[in-house]
């Protein structure tokens, strides 16, 4: 099998490596971003009936603020966000597991139709009002390093931002590199020239990681029928 590397930050970088090597993979750590809050004043929750939370980062980093948006439920992008805004001591009243419209279409069918996202300042414009309350950072990386460990390696790519930082990172020579993409949008913006790409069914790091680990099986470049 080929090896994984795992560029996510933590703490999602932790989960993701124990889910692959859950698997049976043989997976490499490389964070190339670091999250941590940014000030924010929060605004009237009146004005508002939901929290739209794509992010699990957003509940974990907002910190004291919090608070004061505590009394609305929570529209949560995924198990996992949800899951950390309940041991956050929220109430989460609608789940959606294929991306921010589904998450929107659920909460307005709990009948929340006037969220605020509480986001990370690099985040997919949700069309509702957006509060940015945590930013992440570029982790310092040598181009050359970074290019020679992730050959030969399938790379697990969470986000546009993170698509977009490979590719800078390697330029060059991407035929001796595979890619595992949450969606289709973060697979375009990891240009071409790639070994192959492929993308996870639905956008979860579960099935981000099965189709990284269907991926890492031996086989000519190109093959199997999720390359793109």
């Amino acid at each position: 099998m080929r090896p994984l590397l795992v560029v996510r930050p933590e703490p999602g970088q932790a989960r993701t490596v124990a889910r692959l090597r859950a698997g049976g993979g043989t997976v490499v750590g490389w964070p190339l971003f670091v999250a941590a809050p940014v000030d924010w004043v929060a605004p009237d929750p009146d004005a508002h009936d939901a929290l739209l939370v794509t992010s699990a980062n957003a509940i974990r980093l907002a910190g004291a603020g919090l608070a004061t948006l505590a009394m609305l439920p929570v529209i949560a992008v995924g198990g996992e966000t949800a899951a950390v805004a309940r041991a956050a001591g929220l109430r989460v009243a609608a789940v959606g597991d294929a991306g921010v419209a589904a998450a929107l279409a659920a909460g307005r069918a709990a009948g929340l139709a006037r969220p605020l996202h509480l986001a990370g300042r690099e985040h997919v414009d949700s069309g509702q009002p957006t509060l940015v309350v945590y930013a992440s950072a570029d982790v310092a990386t040598d181009p050359a390093a970074f290019a020679a460990a992730a050959a030969g390696h399938v790379v697990l790519l969470h986000s546009v931002r993170a698509a977009r930082r490979v590719a800078t990172l390697i330029p060059d020579h991407r035929a001796a590199t595979a890619l595992a993409a949450l969606s289709p949008a973060v697979a375009a913006a990891a240009g071409t020239g790639w070994a192959e790409v492929a993308v996870a069914g639905t956008p979860t790091d579960a099935m981000l990681c099965a189709c990284a680990l269907e991926r890492a099986i031996d086989r000519a470049p190109g093959g199997g029928d999720k390359s793109v």
